[in-house]
């Protein structure tokens, strides 16, 4: 059996990787443009990709094809229909970032709340040094304690984060985009409530018809102006030039950026027109990364192609 990873440097060095070698042949690129994808795969019977588009013009020209492991949650790469029609197994991974994203999620906003950049600055110039005081106060910072937080999105990942801003003494309530109402711990709002009255919010959604530009220009203009926005989840739920408007005319005070519309970043992108870099935090989509979230999704694929054989 011959199994394809189409693009291994979205995985890193994780050891278990190994580990399909014991279902057969292992052919690795690091990276694959589309022009490459069919003549890669075209004899392979099992195919791991995380960004890789697969098609019905892509499916069609793979006879051998039979199961696409998808070594991320979002399946927006696969024709999942035409997949089905075709007879091959599609399998994503579930669960593996939870605590990942979520730690992401509290770096951001603790790093936007807690000044810590100034902070860190003050010190490293030299200033603190020559200071006739034990501290130093300019700036200030503000406790998540007390703070509304608003989620979008209770999944395994928006749960979590509300589990730990409970800890620290936040309020939490959460929107669903999807209208799926559960009984959970923390209130459902709509989302102009959660807009209005949230001093964070952190978006832990899928991107789909449902979240799509979700917040634009007229979100902004509901939330508070001390407010602060954290996109870990797609980059086009949140609509970017108008971020960047929020964040250049105070409709907000800081925003945390994991994803993006274009990733990698263009250079032309809107984010580069920010004026006060100060009130936005950025990381080129690694909040699902850390060692062991990508050594619990190695697992996953995994079980996903044992599953597979055991048919």
């Amino acid at each position: 059996m011959k199994i394809v990873i189409l693009d291994a440097s979205t995985l890193g060095e994780v050891a278990s990787l190994s580990k399909l070698n014991s279902f057969g042949n292992v052919v690795k690129y690091d990276a694959t443009k589309r022009s490459e994808t069919v003549e890669r795969v075209k004899d392979a019977e099992i195919v791991l990709t995380n960004k890789v588009v697969f098609d019905k013009e892509i499916i069609d020209q793979l006879p051998s094809l039979k199961l696409i492991c998808i070594t991320a949650t979002g399946m927006n790469n696969v024709d999942l229909k035409y997949a089905e029609q075709k007879g091959i197994s599609v399998k994503n991974a579930v669960g593996y970032s939870t605590h990942s994203v979520s730690q992401v999620t509290f770096s951001m906003v603790l790093q936007l709340m807690s000044n810590l950049n100034n902070y860190d600055k003050y010190v490293k110039n030299g200033e603190y040094a020559i200071s006739p005081i034990f501290t130093f106060l300019d700036g200030g910072f503000e406790e998540i304690n007390g703070k509304k937080w608003g989620i979008i999105g209770l999944g395994n990942i928006g749960r979590n984060v509300a589990k730990i801003a409970t800890a620290f003494g936040a309020n939490v309530s959460y929107f669903s985009a999807s209208g799926t109402i559960r009984e959970e711990k923390y209130p459902s709002v709509s989302l102009d409530k959660l807009l209005q009255e949230s001093d964070i919010i952190s978006i832990h959604s899928p991107l789909n018809s449902n979240t799509e530009n979700l917040i634009n220009i007229d979100a902004f203009d509901k939330m508070k102006s001390n407010s602060i926005l954290i996109n870990v989840a797609r980059g086009g739920i949140v609509n970017e030039k108008d971020l960047v408007e929020a964040l250049n005319n105070n409709k907000i005070l800081g925003a945390g950026v994991d994803v993006f519309v274009k990733e990698p970043i263009e250079k032309t992108s809107p984010y580069y027109e920010i004026i006060d870099k100060n009130k936005v935090v950025f990381s080129p989509h690694i909040a699902w990364a850390s060692e062991q979230a990508r050594h619990i999704l190695i697992e996953k694929v995994i079980e996903n192609i044992k599953n597979y054989l055991d048919k």
